[in-house]
């Protein structure tokens, strides 16, 4: 996918300081920040301590809470001042980004309590955009941030929500700050990092609508992959996924996950839903594998975690799965991983794993 964020986080924090940079001599304090009840002065220093809030997070590889910090700006500092420590924390966020690697991440609490270096960027960049708004709305200003930034912050952090008529207004629809046709208006709102699932030799990581994007188009998703990898099965599993997206219908704890061995951080396969939960509770996974990953039992350990957490959730009470007649391998993981055959049709052999004490 060729990027990390920082660059996006660069050209937000660019763009904003531009656009505020020529009303600096105007009351910042007195005028209210758009529709919240902070004023422009207050908003802008809120950028700048989400900035270095989430810089500290990453850099500390901080796992269980916040890191115990305030930013406080010197008594008498100006606005043109407030400007030039966003541009300084948005820096030290854009560093933070290119130094740690890939698989780290780092404790923020929606929705799955840890997220990784692009998850903090997309949140560091929907910060300045969005607020860069309210205080523009608030002293009158017109701004639209360039529509790769927007698209950037909505294929990895909203993923629940799709594409509207363009990237900046589906954005404002989704934080609750404009409308889009035929949708409803937002009341309340989280954005979601993905979901990650460990195992002893593996993390199960969640695939964002921009990963499924590029791996459907030939590209490695982001992840750096074995020999071989990533099969023609992830890549037709990412289409749907993104398919999902575009149509409104991707909820991201159901979508795909890539598996990456702990050891190496090397991508091996991918796993995943094909949808979500039925009215019955029913849910249906598949799975794919390199060549070369097979035959150490990294499907088995993998369906054995998937499955666990889905009928953990209490809209699943039955993991399904459809498998060839001649794909025996595929056939002893779901057997190793606890399944049983249910069913068959001329092609297919059908597999069910209930929830403990589910007759």
């Amino acid at each position: 996918m060729g990027t990390t964020g920082a660059e996006q986080v660069e050209q937000a924090v660019a763009e904003c300081v531009a656009l505020l940079g020529t009303v600096t001599g105007r009351d910042w304090e007195g005028v209210r920040a758009g529709r919240l009840e902070w004023s422009c002065r207050r908003t802008a220093v809120h950028i700048a301590e989400d900035l270095i809030a989430y810089a500290g997070q990453l850099a500390g590889r901080e796992q269980e809470s916040y890191t115990p910090f305030d930013l406080v700006l010197e008594e008498g500092a100006g606005n043109a001042d407030a400007l030039r420590v966003i541009g300084t924390t948005g820096a030290l966020l854009a560093a933070a980004i290119r130094t740690a690697p890939r698989e780290v991440r780092a404790f923020h609490p929606y929705p799955f309590r840890s997220a990784n270096r692009e998850g903090f960027a997309a949140m560091g960049v929907a910060e300045v955009l969005l607020h860069t708004h309210d205080i523009a709305e608030g002293l009158e200003l017109a701004y639209e941030p360039a529509p790769e930034l927007c698209a950037f912050v909505l294929t990895r952090i909203f993923p629940h929500v799709g594409p509207g008529e363009t990237p900046w207004r589906t954005l404002l629809w989704a934080t609750g700050r404009g409308e889009l046709p035929g949708r409803a208006p937002v009341t309340g709102w989280r954005w979601s990092n993905n979901a990650v699932i460990g195992t002893e030799r593996l993390t199960l990581e969640g695939v964002t609508p921009a990963a499924a994007a590029d791996l459907a188009a030939v590209g490695d998703g982001g992840f750096p992959w074995i020999e071989g990898g990533p099969m023609d099965g992830t890549r037709v599993g990412a289409g749907l996924v993104h398919k999902q997206y575009e149509e409104g219908l991707h909820l991201p704890e159901w979508g795909m996950y890539v598996l990456v061995r702990r050891a190496d951080g090397r991508a091996l396969g991918a796993m995943g839903f094909h949808g979500v939960p039925d009215g019955s509770g029913r849910v249906e996974v598949g799975y794919d594998l390199v060549g070369a990953a097979r035959g150490h039992g990294y499907a088995t350990e993998a369906l054995r975690a998937l499955s666990r957490w889905a009928l953990g959730r209490p809209e699943v009470r039955t993991v399904v799965a459809n498998v060839e007649r001649g794909n025996t391998p595929s056939q002893n993981v779901l057997a190793r991983a606890g399944f049983a055959q249910v069913a068959e049709d001329p092609e297919h052999l059908a597999y069910e794993l209930r929830e403990p004490g589910d007759g």
